[in-house]
């Protein structure tokens, strides 16, 4: 069975980004990009809804040894 070149992990909700990188290693693979985007969450005010930032979602794009 082959791996595919690349592939993304993610840093889970409890999880630090020391343990994401151990775990993209074990896999074999290198980190080459990361990437952060904003989870929003949708609040709704007096009929009006709002959308606040709730944390942020961390993607390590890995690339195999």
């Amino acid at each position: 069975m082959t791996k595919k070149k690349k592939q993304r992990f993610e840093v889970g909700e409890h999880e630090t980004i020391a343990e994401c990188l151990a775990r993209m290693e074990k896999a074999g693979y290198v980190p080459i990009r990361r990437m952060e985007k904003p989870v929003f969450e949708e609040k709704s005010i007096g009929g009006n809804k709002e959308y606040a930032p709730v944390r942020q979602q961390i993607v390590f794009e890995g690339q195999l040894k």
